[in-house]
């Protein structure tokens, strides 16, 4: 008889309630799967709770980068065709739902906000310290990132780049902004339609928690977040 067997029939022989013997059989074969399942490498560890700022927050409640009647021309200009009203929030659910799939367990949130989504990519997949230069395990995640923003063309991307609390505003704010228009050449550069593009540096200007407690705080707030709008036809009016 299989071991996975032999444990399970054995918790039930053992036990009188059923309840109990339910829960004693899935456990065991939980511990037996531990063992089984091998030893690859564990999942990347989630970016901290955004609880400081949260989604409130003014630059995630602005307009988009630009100004939404100017990057609607755009748009429309790039003969990219607009969403009617009542579609708009049915195709933002499915890529909303394609693009947690995409990213359970590596680390990368993804949030729901009034009006589109926030993918939100922590500073270990980022750049390094003073450095506009992306990282290899973020040109990995951008590239897969790339590969579903193409099939919904119909949104605005807005690129937004952090950093943390240290250091004069003015490097910070140069620092970000070469980030976040690195990262918008490279969604450009792997085929998302450079009008549905726009990019920002917002430096320290909008940290998740301040003042930095500790390191994990800090990392929390060098991150580059990509916001996600629907393209809609009354933004042509």
């Amino acid at each position: 008889m299989p071991f996975f067997s032999i444990m399970v029939r054995s918790f039930l022989m053992r036990s009188f309630h059923p309840a109990a013997s339910l829960a004693s059989a899935a456990a065991a074969l939980a511990l037996s799967g531990c063992g089984m399942m091998g030893s690859g490498a564990p999942p990347l560890p989630r970016p901290a709770e955004f609880t400081a700022l949260g989604l409130t927050a003014g630059y995630l409640n602005a307009d988009i980068i630009g100004g939404r009647h100017a990057r609607a021309a755009k748009m429309r200009a790039a003969r990219i065709r607009p969403l009617a009203p009542a579609e708009a929030p049915a195709t933002m659910q499915r890529l909303e739902q394609e693009l947690r799939v995409q990213t359970a367990g590596i680390g990368v949130d993804v949030l729901n906000m009034p009006d589109g989504l926030l993918i939100r990519i922590p500073a270990s997949f980022t750049f390094d310290s003073n450095s506009s230069v992306l990282r290899p395990e973020f040109d990995a995640t951008l590239l897969e990132l790339t590969r579903t923003l193409k099939l919904y063309g119909s949104t605005y991307v807005d690129v937004l780049a952090h950093t943390d609390t240290s250091g004069s505003a003015d490097y910070n704010a140069a620092l970000s902004q070469k980030r976040a228009a690195a990262v918008a050449a490279y969604l450009a550069g792997h085929g998302v339609a450079r009008a549905r593009l726009a990019s920002k540096g917002l430096g320290k200007g909008a940290p998740l928690y301040n003042p930095e407690a500790d390191e994990t705080q800090r990392a929390a707030n060098r991150r580059v977040e990509l916001r996600v709008i629907p393209f809609r036809s009354t933004d042509l009016r």
